[in-house]
């Protein structure tokens, strides 16, 4: 993260309340940075750490935690949402969701919104990025 120009990095607790905070550290961490972008920077953030509270262990534990780290180098904009995990829900595009539904967007969002995404697993837990040009 360092070579990335690491802007900073939040650790939340992972419940519902807490998605608003990580929405307003995140938008701290992008004051300054001008990054045309950063609209979309916050909501792709809110439905990162939202799936990460439903779907992770995090989310399943009562002191679960998620971190966000948030990096930038020439004008692209690097986020990681750092969260415990899970053997029984890997991050998956919904390509069919009802009209009426009140979820199942997330990661559909992420994948038209972000210049690129992905996952990864590490010891620690679940990693899912995403970057933002600077157009």
């Amino acid at each position: 993260m360092k070579a990335l120009g690491l802007l900073g990095q939040v650790d939340i607790p992972a419940q519902v309340a807490a998605v608003p905070r990580a929405r307003r550290c995140v938008r701290g961490l992008l004051d300054g940075t001008d990054h045309p972008q950063a609209d979309d920077a916050l909501l792709l953030v809110t439905e990162l750490v939202a799936n990460a509270v439903r779907y992770s262990d995090s989310g399943r534990c009562p002191a679960g935690r998620i971190s966000i780290a948030v990096a930038v180098h020439d004008g692209t904009l690097h986020v990681d949402v750092i969260d415990g995990g899970s053997w029984s829900n890997r991050p998956t595009v919904c390509l069919e969701t009802r009209l009426d539904s009140g979820g199942g967007r997330g990661l559909w969002l992420l994948q038209e919104v972000a210049t690129a995404w992905g996952w990864y697993e590490t010891a620690a837990g679940r990693v899912v990025w995403f970057q933002l040009d600077g157009k």
